[in-house]
């Protein structure tokens, strides 16, 4: 049966048409977009009048986050800005380290077992003025039960005195670069990058199995999507081991599971030529909404972590270089097995000198193997100056920028960590645009909140949390922003052909809004009211999840 869907206005994203006021949908795609009479000709029909004082868009496409925030919010929220669960309740920010272990106290007096440890996540001590947190002050929580606090960037941990001596670390004499040590030689308790993490990860509740995430954290992320107006997210660093693809296998069939995900197997705990082999299996298991079969690689770690690898001059504030999380000749490795494969591969790299080192190693994978198409993406690629956007293209690459980091850590950026000048030019977007680099932008939540439209403004305005604007050169139009959430984003995940605007034959995802993106104008884009969204024709009211 056709389902006819008026609406007050739906913006298409296909130039040939790119405004309507009806959409006919049948058997979860799309017929068609215009009038009414137009679509009529389809054959008989339902009128749904669901959206008639509504606007629609293609559903939103979130190219870069985690299933795992769906798993961190049972953990103990110590972010700095106030924050929605997937419930919708709103936790509030902590503004000192004080009122962490604070919370953490009122967290450790309310647990019932003392065997289990005490998690929290989304730390950031570079709003303390980075005063960095120590074993000492999870200590006054407690010193019987083990704890640890993910940092809101995923690459550093803090642990207690009690965590550090479970896992034979409560010692003098350790010598790695993502451990710091105290006045006494033993571990300050923060771990830096995933060597200095893992081995304290399965005492503190954040086990790589984190990573993969479970079936109440997988349900618990898609109600963040619907209330974001996502139909289709990026998973993109997830280990999916049998179980876990078996388990979001089923639960992403159920009829009425409201996302499609794309997850993609981080290149850990595996040889290239092991991962390569996985990923091509794995592919083999899609379904329309859960897609498998691309590669995650991480080069470096974060610049507000002082762990991503910048090239000179360095950090502003003289601190050490950053890590590197892969060795040249493996990333070169796993580039060239994947050309040879046809497996797309996506790249972390925060520093401009983590993504030179892709930028060449590509340059060599693609001499001996080209392969026209491939859209290999580097995912934040937040310091790239305009000579790497150049090569970008000359490679045939994607970017996926995050203009978040302007709201959420511009003001550090500016003042500590690289500086007013590359500041100003972080995440450019205007730039990656001008020299023809296909592009998208996101979240990587849980660093930062689910919310494309959000992640739009911050492309569009650039303001940081304080009300500085950083390198206005770099704003894009509303317009470009809403192409880097819908088609953009589709682009990089090779899906669009099927997502990404709303015309014939495409899947019928479309976000559901109470406001016109397109008329509200750049300084309120982030206040568009999101009524829900509909994934292949199914409508999922973000008042009923």
């Amino acid at each position: 049966m056709i389902t006819i869907h008026e609406a007050r206005r739906i913006l298409t994203f296909n130039p040939a048409r790119p405004a309507a006021t009806h959409v006919a949908v049948r058997d979860g795609r799309i017929l068609g977009a215009g009038r009414l009479e137009e679509l009529a000709g389809w054959g008989d029909y339902r009128l749904d009048r669901t959206f008639a004082d509504k606007v629609l868009m293609p559903g939103l496409v979130e190219g870069h986050s985690h299933v795992a925030e769906g798993v961190q919010w049972r953990f103990v929220y110590c972010g700095y800005f106030d924050r929605t669960d997937p419930d919708g309740k709103v936790w509030s920010g902590l503004k000192s380290i004080e009122e962490v272990v604070a919370r953490l106290q009122q967290a450790n007096a309310a647990a019932s077992d003392p065997s289990l440890p005490l998690t929290g996540w989304a730390l950031d001590p570079i709003y303390f003025d980075n005063r960095r947190m120590t074993r000492k002050d999870l200590d006054r929580v407690s010193t019987t039960r083990p704890i640890g606090i993910m940092h809101a960037s995923g690459h550093i941990m803090n642990v207690n005195s009690k965590a550090l001596e479970l896992a034979g670390m409560l010692r003098r004499g350790i010598n790695h670069p993502g451990i710091p040590l105290d006045d006494e030689g033993l571990p300050t308790g923060e771990m830096k990058g995933p060597e200095a993490m893992t081995p304290l990860g399965p005492h503190v509740g954040l086990d790589r199995g984190l990573l993969s995430a479970d079936e109440p954290g997988l349900r618990a992320f898609a109600r963040l999507c619907v209330r974001a107006g996502v139909t289709t997210a990026a998973d993109l660093a997830n280990l999916l081991p049998q179980p876990a693809v078996d388990m979001m296998l089923r639960v992403t069939a159920e009829q009425d599971f409201p996302a499609r995900i794309v997850p993609l197997r981080i290149a850990r705990e595996i040889s290239p030529v092991e991962l390569v082999d996985r990923v091509l299996e794995l592919g083999r298991l899609s379904t329309d909404r859960l897609r498998l079969g691309k590669i995650k690689v991480v080069v470096d770690g974060s610049i507000q972590g002082f762990s991503a690898r910048l090239k000179a001059p360095g950090y502003y504030n003289g601190a050490p270089n950053g890590l590197w999380y892969v060795a040249p000749e493996q990333l070169r490795e796993i580039l060239e097995r994947s050309l040879v494969a046809g497996v797309q591969v996506h790249c972390h790299t925060n520093g401009d000198e983590a993504t030179d080192l892709v930028l060449d190693m590509l340059e060599l994978a693609l001499r001996k193997h080209p392969s026209p198409n491939h859209r290999f993406t580097l995912q934040h690629c937040q310091l790239a100056n305009a000579a790497q956007f150049r090569r970008m293209r000359a490679l045939g690459m994607c970017v996926n920028l995050f203009p978040n980091h302007h709201f959420y850590w511009g003001d550090q950026h500016y003042a500590l960590t690289v500086g007013p000048e590359r500041a100003e030019r972080m995440n450019a977007c205007a730039t990656a645009l001008a020299n023809g680099v296909p592009m998208a932008i996101h979240s990587d939540a849980p660093v930062t909140p689910l919310g494309p439209l959000f992640t739009a403004w911050c492309a569009v305005n650039r303001r940081t949390a304080s009300g500085r604007v950083l390198g206005e050169h770099e704003r894009i139009s509303v317009a470009d922003a809403l192409r880097t959430i819908t088609l953009g984003a589709a682009f990089t995940l090779g899906l669009d052909d099927e997502i990404g605007s709303i015309e014939c034959g495409k899947r019928a995802d479309f976000a559901v809004l109470e406001d016109d993106p397109t008329e509200i104008g750049g300084e309120r884009l982030k206040d568009v009211r999101i009524w829900g969204t509909v994934l292949g024709g199914r409508i999922f009211p973000a008042a009923d999840i």
